[in-house]
């Protein structure tokens, strides 16, 4: 478990649900919370809110022993607590325990960026939200980040990235640490893509600590001070994901982290183009 900025306590490893569709969605879910997986994470736009739900209650774990985040769209920007409300309706829960903003751009009803709206507008309504025990934001770079904590009455608990060894984000990690937000990785494991679970130097610290190449990448995030929500919708791979291995040691550390520089570096998630906006620009 972390703490968060506001008490509350969110488990280190969680599940993620990006693109996983209804039934893949509601067996991905029910699974990992027979494994003891404790945190799931969804959104508004993965359109799989209603099945999510649904696994949690079929699945006979009391409600407040999960953790459960959620997103809000990007053409939602201007009303958050109406958003929220339409998670909860679909999820079929009373409250969520973290509620992020998923892109720190407005859109408007037609996906175009609203440029007669600002991060900073969507705060002010997120931070007067009751139904959700935390809210923070995903996506958000130190220059975004930069722009909105100084109207900030409430310092977003959570900052969710994209993370993995070949976009370590080094200084944008240690810049939310320093604000006493916590990193959470996404794509940790690298997304079929990379197929960072398949690469050679990966495999060969896997083959000598006796564990798969899931955990060493598991092992490298946690040991950077982040949470992590790796997807799987495989029964048996969750189970590797959620069994976590001792520290790695530096040497191994140290070899992860020059995949970036010896492979280059290479974003997976990008913002689309029809925004004109560089998310990511620091």
């Amino acid at each position: 478990m972390v703490e968060l900025n506001n008490g509350t306590r969110m488990p280190l490893v969680g599940l993620g649900t990006a693109k996983a569709k209804e039934s893949v969605a509601y067996n991905a879910v029910l699974s990992a919370l027979e494994i003891g997986y404790r945190h799931i994470d969804t959104a508004a736009g993965y359109d799989n809110e209603e099945e999510i739900g649904r696994a949690i209650r079929d699945s006979g774990v009391a409600r407040e022993e999960i953790f459960v985040t959620t997103k809000l769209r990007g053409t939602e920007h201007r009303d958050p607590e109406s958003a929220l409300e339409k998670s909860l309706e679909r999820l079929g829960l009373n409250y969520v325990d973290l509620f992020l903003v998923h892109w720190p751009v407005p859109l408007d009803p037609n996906g175009e960026t609203d440029n007669g709206w600002d991060l900073i507008d969507t705060w002010a309504k997120m931070e007067k939200l009751t139904k959700t025990r935390s809210i923070g934001v995903s996506n958000c770079s130190i220059k975004t980040l930069e722009h909105l904590l100084p109207h900030c009455r409430v310092v977003p608990a959570v900052n969710q990235i994209e993370l993995h060894p070949r976009l370590k984000q080094g200084d944008l990690v240690a810049y939310c640490k320093s604000k006493g937000i916590v990193v959470t990785a996404y794509c940790p494991l690298g997304a079929r893509v990379l197929q960072l679970r398949e690469d050679p130097i990966i495999c060969a610290i896997a083959e000598k600590h006796g564990v798969s190449s899931s955990q060493i990448l598991i092992a490298w995030a946690i040991a950077r001070g982040t949470t992590l929500v790796p997807k799987s919708t495989n029964k048996e791979r969750q189970k590797f994901n959620f069994t976590l291995m001792d520290n790695l040691p530096q040497e191994d550390m140290d070899t992860i982290n020059s995949l970036e520089h010896t492979l280059g570096q290479q974003r997976i998630c990008s913002a689309p183009s029809s925004w004109n906006v560089d998310v990511f620009a620091s």
